[in-house]
């Protein structure tokens, strides 16, 4: 097995068969397993795909705790493959940037410590995006912290040797990142994007998700507990 696709699933019943048919369309050229990782205690979207995609070999089925970085972890600890490839449910990568992650890891000198993201895309014609997407890339590539909506990879052996995300309720993306920068690796940042749902955006305000969003990593960054900033997430 190549490749580990781990995604986070919490009542996603609306978007997890496209996403999955959407990576199935891409025709890697690895041989790739999709895990998905349900935080519900009633695991519905599990149960959806049951449901709606029988029998397919490819898809690995996984109840866990609540939370992003509980439930990629346990995916994690099921996956098979030399590459982990960690994916939001609403966020898809397309077969060009795909290709890009697969020949940087088999090239890679020292694949045992093989890891970075995507920038970022988000699926909206707003112009407002434009700005959010190329503020967010440029911010990842600088501080070489990318989030976990532009899709992070992983060698598994390196994963497996930082002991995986933190077991916090929000910013396990970043805890991560701050793991890999402790051990002196620079993540890679592909000259491709994954391409995330405008979804939370439009939900929640623009201005206001993208402003608190701003707000919560730097007071991350000075120190605040995950476990006091996920009241305000």
């Amino acid at each position: 097995m190549d490749l580990s696709i781990i995604i986070p699933v919490y009542r996603e019943n609306k978007v997890i068969c496209g996403t999955i048919a959407r990576i199935r369309e891409l025709d890697l050229p690895c041989r790739f397993e999709i895990i998905l990782c349900d935080g519900e205690s009633r695991a519905s979207t599990l149960a959806h795909v049951r449901r709606n995609l029988p029998g397919s070999r490819d898809l690995v089925l996984v109840e866990s705790g609540k939370g992003r970085g509980i439930q990629m972890n346990a995916g994690a600890a099921r996956a098979r493959g030399d590459l982990l490839f960690f994916l939001h449910a609403d966020t898809f990568p397309d077969r060009t940037g795909m290709e890009a992650m697969l020949q940087s890891f088999w090239q890679k000198s020292r694949p045992s410590t093989f890891c970075g993201a995507f920038d970022l895309h988000i699926n909206s014609r707003k112009k407002i995006f434009r700005i959010i997407e190329k503020t967010a890339s440029t911010r990842s590539r600088l501080t070489r912290i990318p989030y976990g909506d532009q899709g992070i990879f992983i060698s598994g052996p390196f994963f497996e040797r930082l002991g995986g995300f933190p077991r916090e309720p929000i910013m396990e993306d970043v805890g991560l990142m701050k793991k890999i920068r402790t051990r002196g690796v620079r993540p890679v940042f592909l000259d491709h994007a994954v391409s995330t749902s405008a979804r939370r955006w439009e939900k929640q305000g623009i201005v206001y998700t993208t402003l608190r969003n701003w707000v919560l990593i730097c007071l991350y960054s000075l120190g605040v507990s995950p476990k006091r900033l996920v009241r305000y997430y």
